[in-house]
């Protein structure tokens, strides 16, 4: 398994996945851009959050919750949407960081790491924040409960190997007519 599907399927599962479109968790769907740095664009996060929002909502119906379930519920919901709203304003603040350090001469490569790598930190922060809300949650579930959400997670698996596989196989189409000799 791919590094990154690792750490898709690692995030998924510890902060409940929860039905959740393309990664979509806390600080991390935050962070998602539309491949120049910039939030939404096709496909970006901006889709993925009303997707992500309307899966949610779907399973919680589901979910039957308790007063105290709905709590937790509420809870990780509560959290998951600050660090998102932490997580956009730190990007911002992070660019503006580094547009500044852009406009210096001589760029200061320790001082974009350590911009980086306190970035990084902020984001794992503000990720194990979030999975420790939706454990919280997921652990106070029963088992009736539990498969629901097993159930829409491994759904949602399913659905990002698929999408997976026809990525790939686009990839090795294109790829394949590129390097066919052209005829004569």
């Amino acid at each position: 398994m791919s590094t990154k599907m690792s750490r898709f399927v690692a995030v998924a599962a510890a902060s409940l996945a929860i039905g959740l479109g393309s990664v979509g968790l806390g600080s991390v769907y935050a962070a998602q851009t539309d491949g120049q740095g910039a939030p939404g664009g096709p496909g970006g996060w901006h889709h993925r959050h009303g997707q992500f929002m309307q899966e949610l909502n779907k399973l919680h119906s589901q979910l039957n919750l308790s007063p105290d379930q709905e709590k937790q519920w509420q809870a990780a919901l509560d959290t998951m949407k600050q660090n998102r709203e932490a997580g956009r304003a730190a990007h911002k603040q992070l660019h503006d960081q580094m547009e500044a350090l852009k406009s210096q001469p001589i760029l200061d490569l320790n001082a974009l790491h350590d911009l980086r790598e306190k970035a990084e930190e902020q984001r794992h922060q503000a990720h194990e924040q979030t999975s420790a809300a939706w454990l919280t949650f997921y652990n106070g579930l029963d088992d009736k409960q539990k498969t629901i959400v097993s159930t829409d997670i491994k759904a949602h698996w399913a659905k990002m190997e698929a999408r997976h596989d026809k990525m790939h196989q686009h990839w090795h189409h294109d790829k394949g007519a590129a390097s066919a000799p052209a005829a004569n």
